[in-house]
């Protein structure tokens, strides 16, 4: 039996029988008449559709893009909209009109929620932790300095609680009688839906695959949410390996990549906005087979291991040979992303990715080089290095390695790595870039990772 999607909307119980595939935006403006949020893009890029979402499990709220979220993703879980902060009279909304941070106002209700999301995380937050929230919010009129100042001074006001009431997930499936939402919590009980429902679709944060309902107008008949399957959940530390299950989000990485690989983190925080942090996956990163996307090359040149799970089996390889053509994966039908083991850094160990693209935040590699290596008095050994953007998959570069083994970062030695560079890829043109300018960069890349390690600072940022 399908049963309503139930959630706490603004701090009170709501149950919605409702398409499963109803993007949450479309609830909030068409359904609960809660039209402070706004749609910009429909995409998840310009932060006008934010609110604020506690996920099932989960224990704190954070900003998220309503305009590619689903009402499959919150059934058990919290949404607070700019509605529910002005009804407790958040001090942000408040220093955000008597600092005249606000002109058309459009982009202003999904800044106030994902300002309100840093500070009931942060008393306190730097102004770089800031900008850092604003990175998925446009603002076209005001400018960016009095909506920081607005920030900084409500930071130095009590906040109450956001307002939420406690949802059991009952693990039926939701929706209605024409898109219903399954919600297994066991692997067994994954795969047992997917054998009996084969027109589904396997949805965990959905930022890419939710396009396909946002923006292009999709129908999805059955959703299964893989959100509360217990062995798909988490990131966790053993020994030797960051260990990701395949439905933890980057927001959950990212605390471990600053504590381990501090240059990946920064990566991840140029590539994802904190709204596309909370609801994308690793694994979903992964499983999309983009050439151009930010997250295999760094796990690639760090040795990742991946763990794919079928009914009948799991087995485990390298990252480096999931991707076997554009957009094509050994992935069988049956199987899914169950883990991504990623070793952790040894004695010595250091690690460098650099990302060329048109915009500094939120945009698409053009060119993405991930270096891992060992250091001694200069001379690099055990190096693993790694490109986006420069075929049809992302690729490890035996012959790059093999010309810096062994070598201190002379000039001798980084022109024998440029001409592998030369030799390897056959790389091709289009927006972002020509063949020859992604070549050249690539390249580049090398003598960038020299100058870092000589102690330069320069930053590679744009075209």
């Amino acid at each position: 039996m399908t049963q309503p999607i139930s959630f706490s909307l603004n701090g009170e119980a709501v149950s919605a029988s409702l398409r499963a595939d109803t993007t949450v935006l479309e609830y909030l403006r068409l359904h609960a008449s809660l039209r402070g949020t706004k749609e910009g893009c429909a995409e998840g890029d310009c932060g006008a559709c934010s609110v604020l979402v506690r996920k099932p499990g989960d224990d704190r709220f954070q900003p998220a893009n309503s305009c590619i979220m689903l009402l499959a993703q919150i059934q058990g879980g919290a949404v607070v909209t700019v509605e529910g902060l002005a009804a407790q009279d958040h001090a942000l909304q408040e220093a955000m009109a008597e600092n005249g941070s606000s002109q058309c106002g459009f982009c202003t209700p999904g800044i106030v929620a994902s300002l309100a999301g840093l500070l009931d995380q942060k008393d306190q937050p730097e102004e770089s932790e800031i900008h850092d929230g604003l990175a998925g919010n446009l603002c076209r009129c005001t400018g960016y300095k009095p909506i920081v100042e607005a920030a900084q001074k409500a930071a130095r006001s009590v906040h109450k609680p956001l307002p939420q009431v406690a949802i059991t997930p009952t693990g039926e499936a939701s929706g209605d009688d024409t898109s219903k939402a399954l919600h297994p919590c066991a692997l067994q009980e994954l795969f047992e839906m997917r054998a009996d429902h084969p027109d589904h679709v396997l949805l965990a944060g959905g930022t890419d695959s939710a396009l396909d309902v946002a923006h292009a107008r999709s129908r999805w008949p059955v959703i299964i949410n893989t959100a509360a399957v217990e062995d798909l959940r988490g990131v966790r530390v053993d020994d030797e390996h960051l260990i990701i299950g395949g439905a933890a989000s980057w927001a959950e990485v990212l605390p471990h990549l600053g504590d381990y690989w501090p240059s990946f983190a920064k990566l991840v925080r140029r590539f994802g906005s904190v709204q596309i942090r909370t609801m994308g996956t690793v694994a979903g990163n992964i499983a999309t087979a983009s050439p151009i996307g930010d997250g295999a090359p760094s796990l690639i040149a760090l040795g990742a291991r991946i763990v794919l799970a079928s009914p009948a089996s799991e087995r485990t390889l390298d990252l480096e040979d999931f991707f076997v053509d554009y957009r094509k994966t050994v992935l069988r039908e049956d199987e899914i992303i169950k883990a991504i083991h990623v070793p952790l850094p040894q004695a010595g160990d250091e690690f460098r990715v650099y990302k060329v693209s048109k915009r500094y935040d939120q945009d698409i590699s053009t060119v993405c080089g991930a270096y891992a290596f060992r250091q001694v008095n200069g001379t690099l050994s055990n190096i693993r290095v790694a490109y986006g953007g420069m075929a049809a998959t992302p690729l490890r570069c035996p012959q790059i390695e093999n010309a810096l083994e062994g070598k201190l970062l002379t000039e001798a030695a980084l022109s024998a790595a440029r001409r592998a560079v030369k030799e390897t890829f056959s790389p091709l043109s289009d927006m972002r870039g020509s063949a020859d300018y992604r070549a050249r960069v690539a390249a580049n890349l090398l003598d960038r990772l020299a100058a870092d390690l000589e102690g330069e600072t320069v930053e590679v940022m744009a075209l």
